[in-house]
């Protein structure tokens, strides 16, 4: 946990040093690694989860951009799970949403959409995930981008987890 705390804190002050978010872009694409840090039930059979992610933005306002991403997130059972035969649970999660930057590069995030799962039988849960980020020039038109979200699949019952997202932005 303290680890996460000073992360956190690094991307704040390196927020707080960096230009802009990435100017003259009408629209952005990202790439991103996903780490899923599972919580609640989930975290009972569950130790991490990872996989990667695309992530469409189109500015519709100054400050606000409309969002669109599809990944995949694989979901690692704890030890004594594994030892019982339990392996990996695949989901894809496509959700749409809304980016607000509050100022420069600072922004929160909102999505909602669906989470199907890719194992045999499995089934198709509400995705839902507000966040919070930063986002980090690089280059004219491309930049990194740090989150970090709160996000729930619920299809009787939830299984949530704090999800991070570092990404490769390029504007289009």
């Amino acid at each position: 946990m303290k680890k996460l705390l000073l992360s956190l804190a690094l991307v704040a002050g390196l927020g707080l040093a960096a230009s802009a978010q990435t100017e003259g872009a009408v629209s952005k694409l990202s790439v991103g690694a996903e780490f899923a840090l599972p919580v609640g039930d989930l975290s009972t059979g569950y130790s991490l989860g990872y996989g990667g992610s695309l992530q469409y933005e189109h500015t519709v306002a100054k400050s606000f951009n409309l969002t669109g991403s599809a990944g995949y997130i694989s979901m690692s059972p704890k030890k004594e799970w594994k030892d019982l035969g339990f392996k990996n649970q695949g989901t894809i999660p496509v959700k749409v949403g809304g980016k607000y930057y509050f100022g420069g590069n600072f922004y929160g995030v909102a999505e909602l959409g669906a989470a199907f799962s890719t194992e045999t039988g499995g089934s198709t849960a509400f995705a839902y995930s507000p966040g919070l980020g930063a986002s980090f020039s690089v280059a004219d038109k491309s930049s990194l981008d740090f989150g970090v979200r709160y996000e729930g699949w619920s299809n009787n019952g939830t299984a949530s987890f704090v999800g991070l997202r570092l990404a490769y932005a390029f504007g289009l």
